[in-house]
């Protein structure tokens, strides 16, 4: 499975465990639903995620394959 796809996988349950938390303990948690969102954000823009080095450095997951350029 690639490193992304477990990102993806990742900030999916985030997202979904955090809105649960949110609704049905304490609305707080939903603060943890932006933090997601936000680091989702600047990821897209600084390629740069906290999640994917902690992932390399543990060794999980194949890295992406990189498109060759023409």
């Amino acid at each position: 499975m690639s490193m992304e796809r477990i990102i993806r996988i990742f900030a999916g349950v985030f997202v979904l465990a955090s809105l649960a938390l949110g609704v049905w303990v304490n609305r707080n948690f939903l603060w943890f639903t932006a933090f997601v969102g936000f680091n989702l954000l600047q990821s897209g823009f600084t390629q740069l995620c906290p999640l994917e080095m902690i992932l390399g450095k543990l060794g999980v997951g194949c890295p992406v394959k990189t498109q060759a350029r023409a």
